[in-house]
């Protein structure tokens, strides 16, 4: 059986690490980017965090360039802008592709484990949720329009706080 432990991804500061530093944790990963209309969800991503990382929780964000060129900076620069403008604290890493011959290993099993509506693998847009419990496993798709706040009871419930 593939969980999240199995995959790894090069931080935002160039550094390889293995996703079974976060075995034992509810995550939330996302695809990101700083150009886009759900941008301001960095907020809520970060308020979530906040508030639920003392009880096992943590967001991964994975900027993504790939819907309309929403994400053309650098790492450098994806760093700068989420400090800056959200005080993000949570994980980043580079730069993926979600879709595609050059998806991400990580996203190719997280759309087969849980795909989209009627059955779609392919992500849709930025800020594409994931929720996986301790175990390591998907819980649970959101789309980009739901938002950070009303994902906090599923966060609750997997963390069992």
């Amino acid at each position: 059986m593939t969980s999240l432990a199995d995959f790894s991804a090069i931080d935002i500061d160039g550094t390889q690490r293995s996703l079974g530093d976060y075995a034992g944790r509810v995550v939330l990963v996302v695809n990101v980017a700083s150009r886009c209309g759900f941008t301001p969800q960095y907020a809520g991503l970060e308020a979530l965090y906040r508030k639920h990382c003392d009880a096992g929780f943590t967001v991964l964000g994975f900027p993504c360039d790939q819907f309309r060129h929403q994400e053309p900076g650098d790492e450098a620069e994806i760093k700068r802008f989420c400090a800056l403008r959200y005080d993000v604290t949570f994980p980043l890493f580079s730069k993926i592709d979600v879709n595609g011959d050059g998806a991400h290993p990580l996203y190719r099993w997280l759309k087969r484990e849980r795909p989209g509506l009627l059955g779609t693998q392919s992500i849709k847009w930025n800020f594409t949720k994931f929720l996986i419990g301790r175990d390591g496993q998907p819980i649970r798709r959101y789309g980009p329009v739901d938002k950070p706040e009303a994902i906090a009871p599923a966060i609750v419930a997997a963390c069992g706080s």
